[in-house]
């Protein structure tokens, strides 16, 4: 029998979707049976709620988070200007949700992380932990390239000083404080799975096993998964710029013992080497020289972005119903006011239409 440390909280299940007009009933529908059996056990508070965001999509899943909206009481849906990417969408998730939650679960609208484990995670919660990874207990999903590139990206983070937690995405429920903490980072430059560990609250793991995804395509094609890696790699560690360094140093003594070769082989006389030898030098520094500017311009590059700080996201629209009983007497009417923006935040974004519809106690 498991032993509440802490009362029964309300949630809020976040949904970044992106072109998800196939999945988004089916994965809402799920995530209400899974949300309403909390609520019975008594192991989430009356009120918890999904909060979907709609990251610039191009098809009809827009329309679709409408109508689940207008059908349903405990939906939330936000709408972002355009397409700011998976890391900002979810960030403008927490923003909004943690104004009526006590914690967060974020996970993809794919399905493909099994929401059968949510009630796993609420429990780590209750026992006291502010943070709860879900992580994969195994790759046997993925595609030969797939696994074994992620395996090299952890443990080169790994080499690199990176704090992450090896197999976890960004399934994971945080608290009110953790979310708020995460927050008050100022960074442009997100890479979740690596800021979250840096909170330093208590946490615990989840594991549990990936799902094929049922219908549509992966949002995260290798392209999108190398700049991934190298935004997350360039944004946590600058062990990238003293590994050029060292790469100089290793440079200039071959250099070295080159020049020292050429001028012994002139002294006694013997032909110095040729056209061949002069180009494979010019082309081999050349590309060095290349690949050091890249590193570095890499790392200008993202102080440029901090500098500018413009915001993560732009809200368009923000609506929702919050299903609450009304106390007696009263004539639970729907009002419409306008949400509070708290002052300073740093993710915080403004809008023309950011009003959140609320049952009137």
């Amino acid at each position: 029998m498991l032993t509440q440390v802490k009362k029964a909280p309300k949630l809020a299940l976040i949904l970044p979707a992106y072109n998800e007009e196939e999945m988004l009933n089916h994965t809402v529908a799920k995530l209400q049976g899974i949300k309403e059996n909390l609520i019975q056990e008594n192991r989430i508070a009356t009120g918890s709620f999904i909060l979907i965001v709609d990251d610039g999509s191009k098809d009809q899943t827009y329309s679709i988070m409408q109508t689940l909206e207008r059908e349903n009481n405990d939906i939330f849906i936000v709408k972002l200007s355009r397409n700011f990417g998976h890391q900002p969408a979810l960030i403008a998730g927490l923003t909004e949700a943690i104004k009526l939650a006590d914690i967060t679960i974020t996970l993809d609208a794919d399905l493909q992380d099994s929401p059968e484990i949510i009630g796993k995670m609420v429990d780590k919660y209750l026992e006291g932990n502010e943070i709860v990874y879900a992580v994969r207990s195994s790759r046997q999903t993925d595609t030969w390239f797939k696994k074994n590139s992620a395996m090299a990206f952890y443990k080169m983070a790994d080499w690199l000083g990176i704090e992450m937690v090896p197999n976890h995405a960004d399934f994971r429920l945080m608290s009110k404080v953790a979310v708020q903490a995460l927050l008050a980072m100022p960074e442009r430059n997100l890479f979740l799975r690596a800021m979250v560990p840096l909170l330093g609250y208590k946490s615990d793991k989840v594991y549990y096993e990936r799902a094929k995804r049922e219908a549509g395509t992966s949002k995260y094609p290798l392209k999108k998964m190398i700049n991934f890696a190298v935004d997350g790699i360039t944004s946590f560690s600058v062990k990238p710029i003293k590994l050029l360094f060292n790469l100089g140093l290793v440079v200039s003594s071959i250099a070295g013992i080159e020049i020292a070769y050429t001028i012994v082989e002139k002294l006694i006389g013997n032909p110095t080497a040729g056209w061949s030898s002069l180009m494979i030098s010019i082309w081999l520094l050349g590309g060095l020289n290349l690949m050091a500017i890249g590193v570095i311009g890499t790392y200008v590059g993202k102080v440029f972005t901090e500098v500018k700080s413009r915001p993560l996201f732009r809200i368009e629209a923000e609506t929702g119903v919050l299903a609450t009983a009304a106390p007696e007497g009263s004539s639970n009417q729907r009002l419409i006011t306008v949400a509070e923006q708290p002052i300073g935040a740093p993710h915080i974004a403004s809008s023309n239409q950011s009003n959140w519809y609320k049952r009137a106690q």
